[in-house]
């Protein structure tokens, strides 16, 4: 092989990878820094998929708005189940995105009927964890004075 493909092989991965980068950053508040760093000693490749595909090959396809994409994430992995932590932090992106506490009850709710209560149980408590973080609960109330909505 050329060093030219090596460097045209290269430069698309950056490309992809700061791509992701970008897009990651509009929804995910910094907490996907975290989960890079979270994997730099175990698997920095898998770091690098997640935000170089995950986010610079799907997340930025124009047919479906942050919002709508964050929706089916939700869905998918309440569906999933075992997946709480990656659910953690794909409530808090779904805020980041524009979705309300209120929709994101009601996706979750509307959960149950395919993937079943238990399912539903554990991603609503996930939620619960993350809208009391923000200071969001109860849900369907205003934020209290002081505290951040997103």
């Amino acid at each position: 092989m050329d060093s030219r493909a090596d460097t045209n092989e290269s430069t698309t991965r950056d490309e992809r990878f700061a791509r992701g980068l970008e897009v990651m950053g509009q929804v995910d508040g910094g907490l996907g820094e975290r989960v890079l760093d979270s994997l730099a000693d175990i698997s920095p490749e898998l770091g690098h998929q997640v935000v170089a595909w995950g986010f610079g090959e799907i997340y930025a396809r124009p047919e479906l708005a942050a919002r709508d994409r964050q929706l089916v994430t939700l869905g998918m992995l309440t569906a999933l189940g075992g997946c709480e932590p990656q659910l953690e932090v794909h409530v808090n992106f779904s805020l980041n995105a524009g979705l309300t506490p209120q929709e994101i009850v009601e996706a979750l709710l509307h959960s149950a009927g395919y993937c079943g209560f238990p399912k539903t149980l554990n991603a609503t408590m996930v939620a619960k964890k993350v809208f009391a973080e923000r200071g969001l609960l109860p849900v369907g109330e205003p934020p209290a004075p002081g505290t951040a909505s997103a």
